[in-house]
């Protein structure tokens, strides 16, 4: 799965956004999906910039309204983000019960939980730095309320990965699975599994009622944990930063790689990585690239 860089290709892609399908197939694994959310996460284009595509070319808030609602979230846990900085790092409105670790569930970041779907969401998480917002969420019921770690290293795992890693969108999202930032824990049954994502799989620990489900024992599968501790590795150039004092100064960042921001300024553009910021919320290569 590529996605390109080049502007015109990613106001090719608004351009193709069919909302009325998209909400009738987006929960599917070939559903009518955007595939926006690199370029939106990364500041690149904004959810207004998307709405007024939609909105010229004639469709009415009622066809437009299940995809509007997705961006609405994402503007939304942006705010949150922004009025609670590092306290969406902790559990929001409620404990995450029965807890047994703080770790990673070692089958979920192997991609060994045996339930193939998911095996293979986490192996194209690592091959592409996309998962389907769907798969994350079976990800995120497995590790939490099967495996019962507590989401926070299992959220900042998926975050290290992802091409659209948004910390707000990706830590309240696991939150709202984990019953810490909602009023109800999400689960997801093998029956589920196998209607959005083409599996035939049954026979597995997944396979029964969701009354059962919210009782079930830690499968074996799932008892092993390991430690939350990948790290961001930053370019480093010892050349000296060389700017024109008598111009005016852009700073972007891993949120804003606006390429409209200013575009007929001749400025000063610098890109600012701080490491700091990489330490509490670590990626890797592929979204640095």
């Amino acid at each position: 799965m590529m996605f390109p860089t080049d502007y015109s290709k990613i106001l090719a892609l608004i351009d193709k956004v069919d909302p009325i399908r998209y909400a009738k197939t987006r929960n599917y694994k070939d559903g009518a999906i955007t595939r926006l959310s690199p370029y939106i996460s990364r500041g690149v284009i904004s959810t207004r910039q998307i709405y007024e595509v939609l909105r010229d070319k004639g469709y009415s808030f009622y066809e437009m309204e299940h995809f509007l609602q997705e961006l609405a979230w994402r503007e939304y846990w942006q705010l949150k983000w922004r009025q609670l900085g590092v306290v969406i790092d902790e559990d929001l409105l409620a404990p995450q019960e029965g807890v047994v670790s703080s770790d990673v569930l070692s089958a979920v970041v192997s991609g060994q939980t045996t339930i193939e779907a998911i095996d293979e969401g986490v192996e194209g998480l690592y091959n592409t730095g996309y998962m389907h917002n769907h798969m994350r969420m079976y990800v995120a019921a497995l590790s939490v309320n099967i495996g019962r770690v507590h989401w926070l290293n299992s959220a900042r795992w998926m975050y290290y990965h992802l091409l659209d890693g948004d910390w707000a969108s990706n830590a309240l999202s696991w939150q709202w699975v984990a019953g810490t930032n909602s009023k109800k824990r999400y689960y997801a049954n093998q029956e589920n599994i196998n209607k959005f994502f083409d599996s035939t799989q049954t026979k597995t620990y997944l396979d029964c009622s969701y009354d059962e489900l919210k009782t079930l024992s830690v499968p074996n599968v799932l008892q092993n944990h390991e430690p939350f501790s990948l790290k961001t590795t930053l370019p480093y150039c010892e050349e000296g930063l060389e700017l024109d004092l008598s111009l005016p100064l852009y700073v972007y960042n891993y949120y804003n790689l606006d390429p409209r921001w200013g575009k007929d300024v001749i400025a000063n553009r610098v890109l600012l990585l701080e490491p700091s910021v990489f330490e509490g919320y670590p990626i890797g290569d592929k979204p640095l690239k």
